[in-house]
């Protein structure tokens, strides 16, 4: 039988913290503060009429990642409670992959995308995204400004990820646009949710038609026997899960090294590896800020709070970073890994080496191509696109001296 501390606070009268208003975007401290006040367990909306537990303490965080007997990932419960139209439900509804599952079905599911990514070897990961970089770069090295959010961190993902999925550079846009949408959890979530679904259902439908080398063929073919179904949902997991939060990780490590000239000068100079940046990334500005979704089995006091079954209980990795960053308890060393941006336990990202092999290889090669970035605007006037589940930017202008790839002397 679970036991936790004693207490019973329960938030059932309690005004919820609006994690999904536009000023939780603008500064997301305040929501923070606000949630922490109440305890280590906080009560919030992630929409309009959707309450959630949220952890802001990280003993508390580990102690739910760790805990399979009173909690579940299943959120079938609760679907059961909100509307068919709710703007959360592409983030967080249920489908059979290793996200959504417990136990054998978990199990099974994390050690097909674990084979199946590890056949994937760092020199070709490197390659795919060198070749991608090397693609943005044509496209905006001649104009001498760009949005390195549009132009550069999405769209890199959009190619990395179509090209290891088997898919063609032409569709990246497609792909782009649909997890935007899903991932906002504005009034455009539901179309974006559809639209990426059927982009999962035409890749799988065509490759068991017919295999490639790619990573839904070897799905498709991995002994645990998985069926068309099955590995369209751990195809829509990874694609997403891979596209949107390495994107944010690109933008937002970019946002910060250009917002410090010595920063950036130390980092271009290689006297600081890159790595060291986007880990101090996941410290403090984590791109997917609120997830690690979990329901409790059945009531239960956990951590000072009265948790009820069938109502969502967020990890807030971003308020664990604010608070270990406001109270210097978050590493000094910079390669600190205590930010559980990877989440933990059986739970934790099954591929943080191919993620951080993506975001420093792009940041690396872009700032060798366009040595000489220089951002439009000081980093306190940027925007961030509203949602209640990541930090993720509008856009991050720039300029640079005008240079293209195919120049003669310009290889990095």
């Amino acid at each position: 039988m679970t036991t936790y501390p004693p207490g019973r606070q329960d938030f059932s009268r309690s005004v919820p913290v609006r994690l999904w208003e536009d000023g939780f975007a603008r500064d997301p401290a305040p929501y923070y503060a606000a949630l922490r006040s109440q305890g280590p367990v906080g009560w919030a909306e992630l929409a309009p009429g959707v309450p959630a537990y949220v952890i802001t303490d990280r003993r508390a965080a580990l102690r739910l990642l760790g805990d399979e007997e009173a909690f579940s990932h299943d959120p079938r419960p609760w679907e059961s409670t909100v509307p068919d139209d709710s703007p959360v439900l592409g983030m967080m509804r249920w489908r059979p992959n290793s996200l959504f599952s417990d136990g054998a079905d978990h199990l099974r599911y994390r050690t097909s995308l674990i084979d199946t990514f590890g056949r994937i070897e760092p020199h070709d990961l490197r390659a795919r995204v060198h070749r991608a970089v090397r693609v943005l770069v044509g496209r905006i090295g001649p104009r001498g400004e760009a949005d390195l959010v549009a132009d550069f961190a999405r769209p890199l993902m959009a190619l990395v990820f179509n090209s290891l999925f088997g898919l063609p550079d032409s569709r990246g846009e497609r792909l782009d646009a649909a997890l935007g949408k899903m991932v906002e959890g504005g009034a455009r979530a539901a179309a974006g949710e559809a639209e990426f679904g059927g982009y999962v259902l035409e890749l799988i439908a065509a490759k068991s038609q017919e295999r490639g080398d790619d990573l839904p063929s070897w799905l498709l073919d991995h002994p645990a026997g998985l069926t068309p179904e099955e590995v369209t949902w751990q195809v829509f997991l990874t694609l997403g899960a891979g596209h949107e939060p390495t994107a944010n990780l690109v933008a937002n490590a970019l946002s910060r090294i250009l917002g410090d000239a010595r920063s950036y000068a130390t980092l271009a100079s290689g006297a600081r590896p890159v790595a060291d940046a986007v880990t101090e990334v996941l410290r403090h500005e984590t791109p997917l800020a609120n997830y690690g979704i979990h329901y409790a089995r059945r009531p239960v006091t956990f951590h000072g709070a009265w948790i009820r079954a069938a109502v969502p209980v967020v990890i807030s990795y971003g308020a664990l970073a604010h608070f270990a960053e406001r109270d210097g308890t978050g590493g000094g060393h910079p390669q600190d890994a205590s930010h559980l941006s990877w989440s933990a336990g059986p739970h934790a990202c099954p591929v943080r080496q191919h993620t951080l092999l993506i975001a420093t290889e792009a940041i690396e090669r872009l700032t060798q191509w366009l040595p000489d970035l220089e951002p439009v605007l000081p980093r306190e006037r940027l925007t961030w696109r509203p949602g209640p589940f990541h930090r993720s930017l509008t856009a991050l202008p720039v300029r640079f001296a005008p240079r293209s790839p195919d120049r003669p002397g310009d290889l990095p």
